[in-house]
């Protein structure tokens, strides 16, 4: 189990805005002044700097800027992301809710919910040190291209023979990462509490291969045994990566360093999950995303744009 985050005093803070967003651009100026009249130091640069996080970091966007932004960082500080996009299953507020939940954060009114982050080496054929190092908070993700044949894998865990196998891939994924293209490709969904990892098979050739559970204290191997020179990658979260040629391996283990995402709203992960899947059932389900779950005040904040419905079944 992961160590919780000691809560810090918070004299500054890291604003991440979405790339290209011009909502996302004039929102992190106006709480850049916001925080400046309360006396905390806004670290605002364009782009992020991930050594200079400051004492909290608040990110907006959508899950796909939280993702790189958790990837970056080189120090364990609370992250709190504000939803400007459509799903937004790791973001844990919307629009609305942004100053009344910085008030609580402010006040100390907060927990950290720790998420796994996974170490991921890619080691050329027959060589000993690898070539490429990644973090994944979502997933590591063994591919084919779109015109590339069917490939083969070997999956060893801990040095043990999983299976040999053909297929269009392999999805391996943290819990935070279950509800992205590991559900897209049928693997299960997967309480972020967890300290495992599921390996998921993308449109295996075999039907009797169904995706597998581990514990993320494992080391995982996949070596690509397709001699045909196909065009193969491992991506990082969807957002960065690099090819595979026969006989590469791709490890994935725990990293030492987690996220801890800032909780504020009151909502669980079942209450997401039954929203944002449109799965029904009582309380927050049909409303999380449009009734703003923080208290605190409003007045004298910037006004604030609708946060947008959540459209989608997969984040």
């Amino acid at each position: 189990m992961t160590k919780g985050l000691r809560k810090p005093r918070i004299r500054s803070v890291g604003i991440v805005a979405k790339e290209g967003s011009p909502e996302a651009a004039q929102l992190a100026d106006e709480l850049a002044e916001w925080l400046r009249r309360r006396g905390i130091e806004p670290f605002a640069a364009r782009p992020f700097d991930p050594e200079k996080p400051g004492d909290l970091v608040v990110v907006l966007g959508g899950d796909g800027t939280l993702l790189s932004v958790a990837r970056g960082l080189t120090a364990e500080v609370p992250v709190l992301g504000v939803n400007l996009g459509t799903l937004g299953f790791l973001t844990e507020i919307q629009r609305l809710e942004l100053y009344p939940a910085l008030v609580e954060v402010l006040d100390g009114e907060w927990t950290a919910e720790p998420r796994a982050l996974f170490a991921v080496e890619v080691f050329r054929r027959g060589e000993a040190l690898p070539a490429h190092r990644f973090r994944a908070f979502n997933d590591a993700v063994i591919t084919k291209s779109a015109l590339a044949r069917i490939i083969e894998l070997t999956l060893r865990v801990d040095g043990q023979v999983v299976a040999n196998f053909r297929s269009d891939g392999l999805i391996i994924s943290t819990p935070t990462g279950s509800t992205a293209y590991n559900l897209s490709a049928g693997g299960p969904i997967l309480d972020p509490r967890l300290a495992v990892a599921v390996l998921t098979p993308i449109c295996p050739h075999a039907l009797s291969l169904r995706p597998i559970v581990v514990p993320d204290s494992t080391r995982i191997e996949v070596t690509l045994e397709s001699l045909r020179g196909d065009k193969v990658y491992v991506t990082l979260d969807g957002q960065e990566g690099t090819s595979l040629g026969p006989g590469d391996v791709v490890r994935v283990t725990r990293s030492p360093r987690s996220i801890h995402l800032v909780k504020v709203s009151g909502r669980s992960f079942y209450d997401n999950l039954r929203a944002k899947l449109r799965w029904g059932g009582f309380g927050l389900a049909e409303g999380v995303a449009e009734t703003p779950a923080v208290s605190g005040t409003t007045a004298g904040l910037p006004a604030a744009a609708p946060a947008d419905t959540p459209e989608g079944t997969a984040g």
